[in-house]
């Protein structure tokens, strides 16, 4: 018998395959059972072609055997089986699948789809195994071969005996080492979830003898074990079920089943896709947040299975960041995969299906919206600040996806609307979507500076998270209405309440106020008399791009960028307080530099800014108090 060399690459290109391609050990049971599948395929396609043969299901089968005492784990099938040459060609030459030349000269038929195309999936068995051996009889043959290897050195191909058709593929399994469990793999229940994982979908009963526990015959207290042969995996996937025949119930227990939350689900999406890509998917909007959703940990992405197998545990790509949210599967027979089934080619398939799903998830969002707005809101709950992100990220490339999916709790309803109920309640003199921003409603109620609009009688969103401004920054508009701050230096309504009285005041204390912004130099651009305010005497407003809120957020972040909006120190001209710093101004300037520093550090406790000197600030209170 002698030693033959692989045709194809050397040692050094099995190691790196064995060792790189493959990213966790236990793919190699799917690749296996994936290559049984197709060769119980390629017996019905035969039948398909041969009117004098009959396909009858219930004969075809994989069997996973594990032997303890003599470390062999044992995967076959009772497919259609290899000759010689079969062995030599698709098994002595490293890539070259016998199953993607079969397929291209046999177009899938009746939904039957060839699982194995990448031509490397068996030599995954060396991760595991120190000697491979398959013993192989094909259809209409009544000879047997034996291929087998230790490895890249070689092969050897010589006459066996097998009693039935088809295919059995022996692992002698490696000894454990200090870093490695290898007996795990011997292991009923260990076999048994990675066929759960990877190949519960096969269409094929995957079998195993499994060992069980039941009371001896005639008695109450005494076991014996027993073994059975059991179908491990479900063989039919839900997602190629008709939905008519689905209930929630069974999209419920889909969900738990497969570990995607501890909650119950929202909704769930459908999809059989039958055009230029062909998929099925079922999609989750889950109702709370993950624990760590919020954090560097949390991975994005939906299972993607081709034609039944799992290839991916989390395809970040089919998912937009601002839906990463979304929990479920995809099921492909298009898109292309590179020789690991692991690794995904960015191709025009994966693109579509992608671009797809995000379609599909925000037309359910919007029913959602729409239809059952108790549901919406409780989802919003969870994950508006996720959408709000989506609007800001990426320069705001994807604000027309999301803009009509935002809430912010309203002034008037006193609960979340969304930007086109607010739009439609506008009064027709009303020039912009006035917004506030604060740490929580409460505080933002409170606000001196929403006197003004909200004696216009105009709705104001109160924003209480930190992306709320920066997201609206980025939208800019919405149906041609600008937003407007009320903090803002013009809130283009100052002019309907100017009166003589205003003016007048506004010309008499030109000199008291650059006089005040003297002693705030470096704080504050200007003081000026204020057209907001009503009721309080002071507030601070802000001109240009960056806002005082937006001026907290980036300061707060890890990085620590010091931007500072340009600020505005308004004194009420209408309040008392206005009368002392006049009579300060002309008789004692030590006392108004007392007055202009607690107004100013007055002014930074509403905005929720720190003052830079506590200390000074309670010892100005006592001066005053004195």
């Amino acid at each position: 018998m002698t030693k033959k060399q692989f045709q194809a690459e050397s040692k050094r290109l099995l190691e790196m395959m064995i060792n790189s391609i493959y990213t966790q050990r236990e793919i190699f049971l799917r690749e296996l059972i994936s290559n049984a599948s197709d060769a119980i395929d390629k017996m019905y396609y035969k039948a398909l072609a041969d009117d004098g043969l009959v396909f009858n299901k219930e004969d075809y089968f994989i069997k996973v055997t594990a032997d303890k005492e003599s470390r062999t784990l044992t995967i076959s099938d009772t497919g259609i089986g290899m000759t010689k040459e079969d062995l030599e060609n698709n098994l002595g030459v490293i890539a070259k699948s016998g199953s993607l030349a079969f397929k291209k000269e046999n177009e899938a038929k009746d939904g039957h789809n060839i699982i194995g195309q990448f031509g490397v999936g068996f030599y995954s068995a060396f991760m595991v195994a120190d000697e491979v051996t398959v013993i192989s009889r094909t259809f209409g043959s009544d000879e047997a071969f034996v291929w087998q290897s230790t490895g890249a050195d070689g092969y050897t191909i010589e006459a066996g005996e097998k009693a039935t058709v088809g295919t059995d593929i022996i692992l002698t399994i490696k000894p454990n080492t200090e870093d490695d469990n290898y007996d795990e793999f011997l292991e009923e229940y260990r076999l048994r979830s990675v066929i759960k994982k990877y190949s519960d979908f096969i269409r094929y009963p995957i079998k195993m003898d499994i060992k069980g526990s039941r009371p001896k015959e005639g008695s109450e207290n005494e076991f014996e074990e027993y073994q059975e042969e059991q179908t491990v995996n479900s063989m039919v996937p839900i997602w190629r079920r008709n939905k008519n025949e689905l209930t929630a119930e069974d999209y419920e227990n889909f969900y738990f089943e497969k570990r995607y939350g501890f909650d119950k689900p929202l909704k769930h999406i459908h999809v059989s896709a039958d055009g230029a890509v062909v998929y099925n998917a079922i999609l989750f909007i889950p109702e709370n947040t993950p624990f760590d959703y919020y954090t560097k940990e949390y991975e994005k992405g939906l299972e993607l299975y081709s034609n039944g197998v799992l290839i991916m545990d989390k395809c970040a790509d089919l998912l937009p960041d601002y839906f990463s949210f979304v929990k479920g599967m995809v099921d492909s027979e298009d898109l292309s995969l590179n020789i690991s089934r692991e690794l995904l080619q960015h191709d025009r398939q994966l693109k579509l299906i992608a671009k797809n799903i995000k379609n599909k998830i925000k037309s359910q969002l919007q029913s959602l919206l729409k239809e059952e707005r108790e549901k919406y809101e409780s989802f919003y709950k969870s994950f508006g600040r996720q959408l709000k992100f989506g609007v800001y990220n990426e320069y705001g490339m994807n604000k027309d996806d999301l803009q009509d999916l935002l809430m912010f709790y309203s002034s008037k309803e006193k609960k979340q609307v969304t930007l086109d109920e607010y739009i439609s309640r506008m009064p027709e003199d009303q020039k912009y979507i006035y917004y506030a921003t604060g740490p929580s409603i409460e505080r933002i109620e409170k606000l001196p500076q929403t006197e003004l609009v909200s004696d216009k009688g105009y709705e104001i969103l109160y924003f209480t998270d930190d992306i709320d401004e920066f997201a609206i920054k980025i939208i800019a508009k919405y149906k041609d209405k600008e937003f407007k701050s009320v903090s803002s230096g013009d809130l283009g309504i100052e002019a309907d309440v100017k009166d003589e009285k205003n003016e007048a005041e506004e010309n008499d204390s030109k000199e008291l106020f650059a006089y005040m912004q003297s002693l705030l130099t470096d704080k504050v651009k200007q003081v000026k008399a204020s057209k907001r305010l009503k009721s309080h005497p002071v507030c601070l407003s802000a001109e240009g791009e960056v806002t005082i809120e937006m001026e907290k957020v980036l300061q707060a972040m890890p990085s620590g960028q010091d931007v500072k909006a340009d600020k505005v120190l308004e004194i009420n001209v209408n309040h008392e307080i206005y009368a002392k710093l006049k009579s300060a101004f002309e008789t004692d300037k030590e006392k108004l530099g007392l007055y202009t520093s607690l107004l100013y550090n007055q002014a930074l406790l509403i905005e929720g800014l720190p003052i830079q000197d506590p200390v000074e600030f309670t010892n100005d209170m006592c001066k005053i108090m004195v």
